[in-house]
C-alpha cells in the first residue's frame, strides 16, 4: 500500500474505540471488527499487502496456532487507545488495552506493510515480541522479529512519499477488495484455461491422427482383390518371385508384390485377406472413436467458455473441485462430476454419459435437462425431499453451460428420476416435473 493512502486510513481508523473481534480468515489475511459492525481485512500477503472491505469473507479454517490464540486473548474485545503510523512509516500500530481483575494490560497491535518484510507483530508495552505472524532470524533482517526479544525501528526513509488524496476512505477499501477480486479470477480464469486448452490440442491432435476412412475403404477392396488374384494365379507364380504382374478380372494390368516372409503362395494370399478384414473392421469401429472424440472436444470447447464466462472466483472452485486424494475412485471419461455445497452433481459429456446416469441414477436423485431440446442430462444425487432451490438452480446453470455457449433465458425441466422414462438411448419420457428459467445474457 502507498504510505499516502495509509497516513489517510489512519485518520479514518481513529474514529474507532474497540476491537470487537479479531482473527485469521486466511493463511495471511486477518479480519478485524471494529466496534459493533465495521469490518475491515488487513491482507499481510508478501510484497502485496493491503486492507480492504468486502460484505463477506469466507473462513478457511480455524488458526489456533500461538499467533493466533494470543491475538484473541490480547484484543478480543479490547479498548482502543489510540492508532499511529510508526516513525511515518508504513506501519500501523495500535495501543489497545484490555481490563483484567488485576490491573490494565497495555498490548500494541502492529501492521507492518513493508513489502519483502510485511508482518503482523504482538508487543508489550516495552516493546518485547510477544508474537507475530513471521518470525525473522538475524540471517534475514538486521531487524530480529523473535519471541522475548525487543523489536527494533525501522530506519526512517530517506525520501518524501508522494501524496495521493482520497475522496472516499470506505469506497477506496471496498475497491482494493474489488480489484483484488478481479485479478484473482483474471489470474485463475488464465490458469485454468490454460489447463483446458492442453487438453483440447491433445484431443484434437488424436483426432487429427485417426485414420482416413476413405483410405481404409480402399485397403479394404484392394487387399481382398489381390488376395483373389493370387489365389487365382498360384500357378503361374514362381518360387523366390517377389512382384506378381497379372491383369485382373476387368483386363486392366496389375502389380503385387509378394512378401517373402511367406512362405507359400496360400499364405501370400490369406496374409492379404487378413489385411483387409482388419481395415474393414477399423472402417466399422471408426464412427465410434471419432464420436468419442468429437464429443469429448465439443465438451472441454464448452468448459473453456464456462470458465471464460465465469463472474466469481466460486463458479471457478465449483468447475474445479478438489480431488480427494484418500479415495481411489475410477474417473468415468464420459461423466463430469460437480459438488455443490455437499451435494453431488454429474453431468453426461455425451450420449454415453446421459445415458450411464439415467441408468446408474436413484430414485430420489433429481434429473435435469433443457425443455424441449436436446442438451446434456444432469443428476443431482440426494435422498432429500426437499432440496434447496439454490441447489437445483446452480446444477441447472451447469445444464445450460455444457449444452450451449448462446446467451438467452433457457427453460430447465427437472423432476425426480423416478419420473423419468428411457425409450431409446438417451431419449426419454417425463411428467410430473418443474421447471426454472436461466438466463445467461
Amino acid at each position: 500500500m502507498k504510505l499516502s493512502h495509509l497516513k489517510q486510513i489512519i485518520t479514518y481508523l481513529q474514529k474507532f474505540q474497540k476491537i470487537s473481534a479479531i482473527y485469521r480468515v486466511s493463511d495471511t489475511v486477518i479480519k478485524v471488527a471494529f466496534d459493533r459492525d465495521d469490518e475491515i481485512y488487513f491482507d499481510m500477503q508478501r510484497s502485496n499487502s493491503k486492507m480492504f472491505r468486502c460484505p463477506s469473507y469466507a473462513r478457511s479454517k480455524v488458526y489456533n496456532a500461538p499467533f493466533d490464540v494470543l491475538l484473541a486473548k490480547r484484543f478480543n474485545r479490547s479498548n482502543i487507545l489510540h492508532v499511529e503510523l510508526v516513525n511515518g512509516d508504513k506501519i500501523v500500530r495500535f495501543k489497545t488495552s484490555v481490563a483484567s481483575a488485576y490491573k490494565e494490560e497495555i498490548t500494541y497491535l502492529q501492521f507492518e506493510f513493508t513489502g519483502k518484510y510485511t508482518n503482523v507483530i504482538i508487543l508489550d508495552e516495552n516493546d518485547v515480541v510477544l508474537e507475530a505472524l513471521r518470525h525473522v532470524d538475524l540471517f534475514s533482517s538486521f531487524r530480529e522479529v523473535r519471541v522475548g526479544q525487543k523489536l527494533l525501528d525501522v530506519p526512517v526513509a530517506p525520501f518524501v512519499a508522494k501524496e495521493y488524496p482520497l475522496d472516499d476512505v470506505e469506497q477506496f477499501l471496498n475497491d482494493e477488495y474489488a480489484q483484488d477480486i478481479e485479478e484473482k479470477l483474471s489470474s485463475l480464469k488464465k490458469q485454468k484455461v490454460s489447463f483446458l486448452n492442453k487438453k483440447l490440442k491433445k484431443l484434437e491432435k488424436l483426432y487429427a491422427s485417426l485414420d482416413d476412412e476413405a483410405k481404409l475403404q480402399a485397403e479394404v477392396e484392394n487387399c481382398q482383390h489381390y488376395g483373389n488374384l493370387v489365389l487365382a494365379n498360384m500357378h503361374n507364380i514362381n518360387p523366390y518371385q517377389r512382384v506378381l504382374h497379372v491383369d485382373d478380372y476387368e483386363g486392366k494390368s496389375v502389380e503385387i508384390e509378394l512378401h517373402k516372409e511367406f512362405s507359400s503362395v496360400s499364405q501370400m494370399a490369406n496374409s492379404l485377406f487378413t489385411r483387409s478384414k482388419k481395415a474393414k473392421q477399423k472402417v466399422l469401429h471408426l464412427y465410434i472413436e471419432k464420436e468419442s472424440l468429437s464429443s469429448k472436444i465439443e465438451h472441454i470447447k464448452l468448459f473453456i467458455h464456462t470458465v471464460q464466462e465465469a463472474k466469481d472466483i466460486a463458479k471457478i472452485q465449483l468447475l474445479f473441485p478438489k480431488n480427494v486424494q484418500a479415495k481411489k475412485v475410477k474417473v468415468n471419461e464420459s461423466i463430469e462430476v460437480f459438488w455443490i455445497e455437499g451435494y453431488k452433481v454429474q453431468l453426461g459429456k455425451n450420449e454415453k454419459g446421459n445415458v450411464e446416469l439415467l441408468q446408474n441414477a436413484r430414485a430420489k436423485d433429481i434429473w435435469i435437462h433443457l425443455k424441449d431440446r436436446p442438451s446434456a442430462h444432469v443428476i443431482i444425487t440426494t435422498d432429500k425431499q426437499n432440496l434447496p432451490m439454490h441447489i437445483i438452480e446452480s446444477a441447472a446453470r451447469l445444464c445450460v453451460d455444457f449444452t450451449t455457449i448462446q446467451k438467452d433465458r433457457f427453460l430447465v425441466d427437472y423432476t425426480p428420476r423416478r419420473e423419468v422414462t428411457i425409450q431409446n438411448g438417451a431419449n426419454v419420457l417425463y411428467n410430473k416435473y418443474k421447471t426454472i428459467e436461466i438466463d445467461t445474457r
